[in-house]
Order: structure tokens, then C-alpha cells, then sequence
């Protein structure tokens, strides 16, 4: 039997965390059609609200249901704006590991949003699902990802060499595809310690301008 995550919801001090739902459609749009988000994902471009509907509707849909991943947004708590997204991918429920994944939303980067919603839900799945494992992926170049993945208590474990494409743009406004590298991070349960540790020296979240 597959196992699948719950739809459920994740609160922190700032953030909500819930299922992805259609009223999140013009958000979701805007903020993947930033350039820093075309730069480091393989999204499609332009990309329309039809692939934000197809995304809510049928992807995450799938994602959940197959028990091969989670698509969460991630919320402001007061004003119910979309800050960004979390994902989890490529679950394996035998050895209790999965890989996370965070875009942010270009208004709201600078806030430590992406940390505390990455640390949310790995306290989530490491208590409440009781995962092993959670591993990320920067690539080599996305200094700003790689911070947060050292924010949360993450230890570098390699690279993964010529792995990763990432998107430039060119002189004429188009965009080439590069090959670079990836930085494989993992995150164990007793690593949240120390990023506990990390948060109350320095006073909480801070600021990184935060996307992957």
C-alpha cells in the first residue's frame, strides 16, 4: 500500500502553510514568471495561469496522491498573501526521505520566509511523519539557497557534478540553458538541534533573500 501525506496545515510565528487552492492561481503566476525563479527552475516561460491551474489542480494533485511528494503554500499569516512555496519530491517512504524544495515570491525575499517555512516542515516531517532523511539540492551558483539549506542545520554532503541546468539570459532577451553543478544537502532529525541552537543566537529568522 502507497503510503501519502496528509492535507494539512503548518503554522509558525509569521507563516500558514496549506494545500495550494485555486484562489492561489494569479499569485502563483506572477511570482513564477520572476526572473530569478526562470533562472533557477525549470518552469515553463512564459508561465500562465493555465500551468498555475494545472499545477493546483492536477500536478499536486497527482504529487499527494501517488505519495511521491507534497506541494505546500506558504502564506503570510496576517495578510493571507502568497509568500511562496515548499515542496516535497521524490519520497521514499521505505527509508522515510524525501528532497525539499522552496521558491519565494520576489515582494516577500529578504524576510527569512524561505528558513522558516523549510524548518516548519522539516519539524513536521521529522516529528509528526516520522522521517529519517530530507535532502536538498542548490545548485552551485544559488548562494542565497544555500544559506538557508546552512539556516536550517543542513550539513553539505557533495556535488553532484554537471547536474544541474540553470537559465541566463542572453544579450537579445532569450534564454540559454547552462550546465553547472549541484550541492546535495541532507537534514537528520538530531541536525535540528543545532539549527535551534543557530535561530536563538541570532535572534530568529534573518533576513536572506531567499529562493531556489
Amino acid at each position: 500500500m502507497t503510503s501519502t501525506f496528509p492535507n494539512i496545515s503548518i503554522s509558525t510565528e509569521r507563516l500558514v502553510l496549506r494545500p495550494l487552492d485555486d484562489d492561489d492561481v494569479p499569485a502563483l503566476t506572477e511570482m513564477m514568471n520572476d526572473e530569478q525563479v526562470a533562472a533557477w527552475t525549470d518552469v515553463p516561460r512564459p508561465f500562465t495561469e493555465d500551468a498555475a491551474r494545472q499545477w493546483i489542480t492536477e500536478y499536486a494533485r497527482a504529487e499527494r496522491t501517488t505519495g511521491r511528494g507534497l506541494d505546500l503554500a506558504v502564506t503570510e499569516f496576517l495578510t493571507q498573501r502568497l509568500v511562496g512555496v515548499v515542496q516535497l519530491t521524490k519520497t521514499n517512504w521505505h527509508i522515510r526521505s524525501t528532497e525539499l524544495s522552496y521558491i519565494v515570491a520576489p515582494w516577500a525575499r529578504g524576510e527569512g520566509y524561505a528558513s522558516e517555512a523549510a524548518l516548519a516542515t522539516a519539524q513536521w516531517l521529522f516529528n509528526d511523519q516520522k522521517f529519517e532523511r530530507i535532502e536538498l539540492r542548490t545548485a552551485a551558483d544559488n548562494t542565497a539557497s544555500q544559506q538557508v539549506a546552512q539556516k536550517i542545520g543542513c550539513i553539505s554532503e557533495g556535488v553532484l557534478r554537471n547536474a544541474c541546468i540553470v537559465h541566463v539570459r542572453t544579450e537579445d532577451g532569450t534564454w540559454t540553458d547552462v550546465r553547472t553543478d549541484f550541492i546535495v544537502w541532507s537534514l537528520l532529525p538530531e541536525d535540528l538541534e543545532g539549527a535551534d541552537e543557530q535561530l536563538a543566537d541570532t535572534g530568529g529568522f534573518a533576513p536572506y533573500s531567499d529562493w531556489n
